[in-house]
C-alpha cells in the first residue's frame, strides 16, 4: 500500500500537484454526495486544473501542449457521457415509437402470406399469389373448412411479383358457402414450376412488443406475424 501511495503522490509531484493541494481541490470539488467515488465531473476537472497551475514551479511551468491534451481529454470525454446520455434518451423515444406503431395496427386489416381467410362482411374474399418468378399460368383453388375444393380458377399469365384476385364467395352455381377458407396456388413456366406464396387478408386483433424488438401482430386463422411480413395494410 505504501509503495501504491508514493507512486500516487510522486505522480501528482511531476504534474505539479502538491499532496495538500489535491486534497484541497479534491474537497472543493465535491459538490454532490450522491456522486460515486470513481466519479469525475466538470466541477472536479477545474478544481484539479486550477490546483496544478497554482502549485507548479514557477521556473518550470505545465507545457501548454500538456495543457490543451489535458482539456481536450476531458472535453472528448464529457462529449462520449453527454452522447450516452443523449443515445438513451434516443433508445426511449424510438421505443415509445414502436409501441405507438404496434398499437396503430390493431382494428384494421392486412394482407400477408398464409393460407387461411375468412369471408368479408359482404361475403367472399380477397387475397394475392405472390411469384418468385414470371409465370405463364397461375391457378388458385379454395376449399371450404371441411378441405372440400369449392371453386378452382385460372388467372393466367402473371409476372414476378404479387399477382391480386377478389373471389365473390359464390359456387359456381350461384350458391354461396360459408367460410372460413383455405387457399392453394400452384403457378408454372410452361412444364417448370414456379415458386408461389398465397397471401390473405385478415384482421389484426391484438399487437406486442415483446422484450422491445418488432411489433408482433395477431390475426385470427394464422397466428402471430412480425410486423415486417405485412405487405399492405387497410
Amino acid at each position: 500500500m505504501a509503495t501504491t501511495t508514493s507512486a500516487f503522490e510522486s505522480a501528482l509531484g511531476k504534474a505539479g500537484i502538491s499532496t495538500a493541494a489535491a486534497a484541497k481541490a479534491a474537497t472543493a470539488a465535491k459538490t454532490s454526495t450522491s456522486k460515486t467515488l470513481n466519479e469525475m465531473g466538470p466541477g472536479d476537472f477545474i478544481a484539479l486544473l486550477t490546483a496544478q497551475m497554482k502549485n507548479q514551479d514557477p521556473f518550470e511551468p505545465v507545457d501548454n501542449s500538456q495543457m490543451v491534451a489535458q482539456m481536450a481529454q476531458f472535453s472528448s470525454l464529457a462529449g462520449i457521457s453527454d452522447m450516452g446520455s443523449t443515445l438513451k434518451s434516443i433508445a426511449t423515444k424510438l421505443s415509445a415509437s414502436t409501441a405507438s406503431e404496434a398499437m396503430s395496427y390493431v382494428g384494421k386489416t392486412v394482407l400477408t402470406e398464409g393460407k387461411t381467410a375468412y369471408p368479408r362482411a359482404s361475403g367472399g374474399i380477397a387475397g394475392a399469389v405472390e411469384l418468385d418468378a414470371a409465370a405463364t399460368n397461375v391457378t388458385v383453388t379454395i376449399m371450404d373448412k371441411n378441405g372440400a375444393p369449392v371453386r378452382s380458377f385460372d388467372m393466367g399469365a402473371k409476372p414476378a411479383g404479387s399477382a391480386t384476385f377478389d373471389w365473390d364467395g359464390k359456387l359456381e352455381d350461384g350458391t354461396a358457402t360459408e367460410g372460413p377458407y383455405t387457399l392453394s396456388a400452384i403457378a408454372r413456366d410452361g412444364a417448370t414450376s414456379v415458386t408461389s406464396r398465397t397471401l390473405v387478408w385478415a384482421p389484426v386483433t391484438s399487437a406486442t412488443l415483446p422484450n422491445g424488438s418488432e411489433p408482433v401482430l395477431t390475426l385470427p386463422g394464422i397466428g402471430d406475424v412480425k410486423a415486417s411480413a405485412i405487405r399492405a395494410v387497410a
